[in-house]
């Protein structure tokens, strides 16, 4: 059965060494969870000027429902200055004050989210007031979704008070092994192996599930119910790292909500992750065929020796 994905964040535009992609982590995901054929809804708002107009065509062309998106009359569409590391790695520069930092409330936002099967939010999203305030006023309105929170550490644009607020209120956290760390410090946790970062974090919030992707060694999940596995990265030839980890998510979830195991759940979006690094851009298509074909290819795993023994 189809299901309901809302995502509300940023959809901006990554200014990247040889052109501009229309990205963002919700967006990301939004377009993912699309092309597995459930329903994917994007909440996030863009300027009236012409990187919005090019951003809303593009959004279309890809498919996606854009009965969500709001227009600002005051603010730039968003935009995000990328370079990477020799090991392929992103660097960001967030451009502030722009059109998704003022999203709006409306009736029609608070009926989707309450009939969403899953709302997916992030934190870049809550670094203005106006934003952040619409995000706390709709998730009251989804008691009956599975909300994730997927974790985006960028510089400058969160706070203790905002990743805690967020932890509170979310069912599964997805983060990346720079970004646990980073919540232990936070959070005054003093393990630094991911397994026990993560059985505090179930510990101290509320949440079902815990997921720390980890680049090429793959994915550790664990549950709420004791539930811990280890699912070995793919060595591929990396293209571009852009979205692999939105991909896992759209993948993870995917699999979550037809009541997969967690091991058949992580390894398909370890495989989606994969393949995405093996093209330019957060949005290449993935056929139904390409992830076939990658399954049967027998690629070598890279295993992380330290979490060795949660591999089912």
């Amino acid at each position: 059965m189809r299901k309901t994905i809302v995502a509300y964040g940023e959809i901006l535009w990554d200014i990247l060494p040889d052109g501009s992609v229309l990205g963002g982590a919700p967006f990301n995901f939004a377009y993912r969870v699309h092309t597995l054929n459930d329903r994917a809804r994007m909440i996030s708002r863009l300027g009236r000027d012409d990187l919005g107009r090019q951003a809303y065509e593009k959004v279309l062309e890809l498919g996606l429902d854009t009965s969500l998106i709001q227009w600002d009359e005051h603010h730039p569409t968003g935009t995000v200055q990328v370079s990477f590391d020799q090991d392929h790695r992103p660097d960001y520069v967030i451009v502030p004050e722009v059109a998704y930092d003022y999203l709006e409330s409306s009736e029609a936002l608070i009926q989707a989210v309450a009939e969403a099967d899953v709302v997916c939010f992030g934190t870049l999203i809550q670094r203005q007031e106006q934003s952040r305030k619409t995000l706390a006023e709709l998730l009251e309105h989804s008691a009956d979704s599975i909300k994730i929170l997927d974790i985006n550490l960028r510089k400058k644009c969160f706070s203790t008070e905002t990743i805690t607020d967020s932890l509170e209120v979310a069912d599964i956290l997805k983060l990346n092994e720079t970004e646990a760390g980073q919540l232990a410090r936070m959070l005054a946790i003093a393990e630094t192996e991911i397994p026990k970062i993560c059985e505090i974090m179930l510990e101290r919030f509320e949440l079902t599930c815990c997921v720390v992707t980890l680049e090429e060694r793959g994915a550790f999940a664990i549950t709420s119910r004791g539930e811990k596995i280890y699912d070995p990265g793919y060595r591929v030839e990396i293209v571009d790292s852009l979205g692999a980890g939105d991909a896992f998510t759209a993948g993870f979830i995917n699999k979550i909500l037809r009541d997969s195991s967690l091991s058949e759940a992580s390894n398909y979006g370890n495989v989606l992750g994969a393949i995405v690094t093996t093209q330019t851009g957060a949005t290449g298509p993935i056929s139904p065929d390409k992830i076939i074909s990658f399954n049967t290819q027998n690629i070598d795993r890279i295993i992380d020796p330290k979490l060795e023994d949660f591999i089912q």
